[in-house]
């Protein structure tokens, strides 16, 4: 039984190694495939908000034009 022992608990061992390397793989497969995903959200929700401020600005600077025209006008 002494020389099974050793044996079974390499066999055990190897076996739980594999087991882990394989669950370590698709770990990081599903990690790069969630943080893929995310960046491109990420970067869909920047564009949409550089897009609504552009717009916002736009709309103040209608607003803001008095005042550059009037620093213009205090510099005159």
């Amino acid at each position: 039984m002494a020389e099974t022992d050793p044996k079974t608990v390499q066999d055990f061992t190897n076996v739980v190694q594999t087991l882990l390397q394989q669950m370590q793989d698709k770990f990081q497969t599903m990690s790069d495939q969630i943080i893929g995903r995310n960046i491109h959200t990420r970067i869909d929700d920047l564009e949409k908000n550089i897009a609504d401020l552009m717009t916002q600005a736009g709309v103040e600077e209608n607003g803001a034009m008095p005042e550059k025209p009037k620093e213009s006008q205090g510099s005159s």
